[in-house]
């Protein structure tokens, strides 16, 4: 018994300060937010469904509507496995971009794919924070002038707000 007091306390321990890492405010994310947060919190987002295909890129964020994981048909299986219990969806893009740097934020936590000629971007940089309205995570992504496909998963509502926009240099 005398050991496995030990082992519990510093297990509690790990997990405290694995929590405590995570950074917390709105501005602890590592670039400027608020462009993103701004086209995240505005109201009447247009609102799309999983799997829908758009001619282009949104001028404005919008409200993706989402499924369980299974009945969502990602494209591409998601690099990371969908965690039990939330939800998924995708967005296909047909017309390419102005190629460039763009920003994918997100209104709440998940896992962010972005797809394009068969194979998954790796982001440039990454960022996030809790308790910070309206925004949660934010990536950079190079994107080529050709048609992509963005993937979310591991959401705990049923909708997430989504923004991409040309990243500031």
């Amino acid at each position: 018994m005398r050991r496995v007091l030990p082992i519990a306390l510093l297990l509690a321990g790990s997990a405290s300060a694995l929590a405590a890492e995570e950074p917390s405010g709105c501005d602890k994310f590592k670039w400027n937010i608020e462009p993103a947060r701004a086209a995240l919190t505005a109201p009447n987002r247009p609102a799309l469904a999983s799997g829908s295909e758009q001619a282009v890129l949104p001028s404005s964020a919008i409200t993706l509507s989402l499924v369980a994981p299974l009945d969502a048909k990602l494209p591409t299986p998601p690099e990371r496995a969908p965690k039990d219990g939330t939800f998924a969806g995708f967005l296909a893009f047909k017309n390419p971009p102005k190629a460039g740097l763009y920003t994918v934020s997100l209104s709440a936590g998940a896992w962010i794919d972005v797809a394009q000629d068969g194979h998954f971007l790796k982001p440039k940089a990454f960022s996030g924070a809790t308790d910070c309205a309206g925004i949660r995570k934010t990536i950079k992504v190079e994107l080529a002038a050709s048609p992509f496909v963005l993937q979310v998963s591991s959401v705990r509502e049923g909708a997430i707000s989504v923004a991409i926009l040309p990243a500031a240099e």
